[in-house]
């Protein structure tokens, strides 16, 4: 067989993705033209890039273990075969004896199935003591929603009602209304297409739904795309409007709490805020000198942006200049997010730590910077009436790439607990309404749920593919989480494990 240029970009693209780069792959995807190929994104498994390697470089070691006269040198104590030694085969032949390695140490050594390069570890266990196993969650308590074309990249459950929002790289999102019976019952979807502006337009333009939100009361949801656009639609599915000023892809987007704006960032190194009711720019923020990775509103005046510039701004509207600049990160900053009395704001980063910043300063109150990977996300634990804390300060969780969750004291900046069991990149997680469980998801297919009074896992639940992202529903009795391979599926928690 051959393979061409086309499919070492879609699998180069897909590898982005399932290791949890998804701003490098939306990036690489626009130059490199892979949503214009003809390459059937669902029928790629998990992992195929580094599955198609790991058969070359075995058949580069074959190769090489064969000498020029016939004999087989793969017993003989030769060093191993290094990725430099595969891709300079015939040079290093001489150097090596005329071949190397014994056959199948790469395969020996890597996983397959993450999509990831990785030593091989045993076999995971489950969290020992009485009830060892039980943690699983049963298949009759899991709904698989089918119906999208390509990966489903984001979800957001309604603040109001058992629907759910998923955003696809199929250019569509979809509203899926649960039945009466929860995940037992019917779900019923409306497809929300994400249709160019310009319908006499010939060119082909990639509009993967890069991030969802609702409003407050759950009446009016926005998506970004990859097009550029932002759109507003009604909780039936109707397009309200579509909003029109970004020179590229859109990464995040947010509601004020009143409901009354939106602010999106995008790849083109602005923050855009939004009047809703007219659909027009109330004010264009263009501060930063690399793209805005995310955003976060204090108020419903005042914004945080990041940005691979590694930069913070916090701005206001009618403003031109920010309120404050945060600076300190030695890396791209991948989200902000405001604790629940706005009054601190948490950041984290590619060069491994997340900070505490407080208006009151211009340096961080608290370098938390016990993770030795990348941090991609960060999650307050609510408080307040209604949650599991009313009275206390909330915690802090950060997911990395180090495959580890840990939540933070926030008044000490300290570590209170590691989540280990993860064995590929985190870059999910959400607290439950009532701050009592946190969820966390990873491209090693695996969803577990946990105590965040003792950091204990609770459930957990392996789907078929990476999982990009996770959400608890208003009541907390139920999760929705999204796949690589095109579906979202359900988690019905309302039953306690048995012990």
């Amino acid at each position: 067989m051959s393979i061409t240029s086309d499919e070492v970009n879609f699998l180069v693209y897909r590898y982005l993705l399932e290791s949890g780069f998804q701003h490098s792959a939306f990036t690489f995807g626009l130059e490199a033209h892979v949503h214009q190929s003809s390459i059937n994104g669902s029928a790629i498994p998990p992992g195929a890039l580094i599955a198609v390697l790991q058969k070359g470089l075995q058949y580069v070691e074959a190769e090489v273990s064969i000498a020029e006269d016939g004999t087989d040198l793969s017993d003989k104590d030769l060093p191993p075969l290094s990725l430099v030694d595969a891709v300079t085969t015939h040079h290093n032949l001489s150097h090596r004896g005329g071949g190397g390695g014994k056959k199948g140490s790469v395969a020996a050594t890597t996983t397959e199935d993450s999509g990831t390069k990785k030593v091989k570890e045993e076999p995971m266990e489950v969290d020992g003591g009485k009830g060892a196993g039980s943690l699983d969650l049963p298949t009759n308590q899991v709904t698989v929603l089918t119906g999208h074309k390509s990966e489903v990249f984001t979800c957001a459950w309604s603040p109001s009602a058992d629907i759910i929002v998923s955003g696809s790289g199929d250019s569509t999102a979809r509203l899926w209304r649960l039945g009466e019976g929860g995940v037992s019952g019917h779900t019923s979807s409306v497809v929300l297409p994400h249709e160019p502006v310009d319908s006499s337009s010939q060119q082909e333009i990639n509009r993967d739904v890069t991030t969802v939100h609702w409003n407050n009361d759950g009446s009016l949801l926005a998506t970004g795309a990859y097009d550029g656009l932002a759109r507003i639609w009604t909780s039936e599915g109707d397009l309200r409007s579509t909003l029109v000023q970004h020179s590229g892809p859109i990464f995040a987007l947010k509601w004020n709490p009143k409901g009354s704006c939106i602010v999106t960032g995008g790849v083109d190194k602005t923050a855009v805020v939004w009047d809703v009711h007219s659909g027009e720019v109330k004010q264009q923020f263009c501060l930063h000198k690399a793209p805005t990775l995310d955003v976060d509103w204090q108020n419903n005046t005042c914004f945080a942006s990041c940005s691979s510039d590694k930069l913070i701004h916090v701005c206001k509207l009618g403003t031109e200049r920010p309120q404050r600049t945060f600076q300190g990160h030695k890396s791209g900053v991948n989200t902000v997010k405001w604790d629940p009395s706005a009054t601190l704001l948490a950041s984290c980063s590619d060069d491994h730590t997340a900070k505490i910043w407080s208006m009151k300063s211009e340096t961080c109150l608290h370098d938390l910077r016990e993770h030795s990977g990348d941090i991609y996300t960060l999650q307050w634990s609510p408080t307040g009436p209604g949650s599991g804390n009313p009275s206390a300060n909330p915690m802090l969780a950060t997911a990395s790439f180090d495959s580890t969750v840990r939540l933070w004291e926030v008044e000490k900046g300290a570590c209170l607990h590691t989540l280990h069991k993860h064995r590929d990149p985190v870059y999910s997680i959400a607290f439950s309404p009532d701050g009592k469980l946190i969820a966390s998801a990873s491209v090693d297919m695996w969803l577990y749920v946990w105590s965040t009074q003792d950091g204990g896992l609770v459930r957990q639940y392996k789907g078929a593919s990476g999982v990009f992202e996770v959400c608890w529903s208003k009541a907390g009795d139920k999760l929705a989480a999204c796949y690589s391979n095109n579906t979202v599926c359900v988690l019905d928690l309302r039953s306690s494990p048995s012990n």
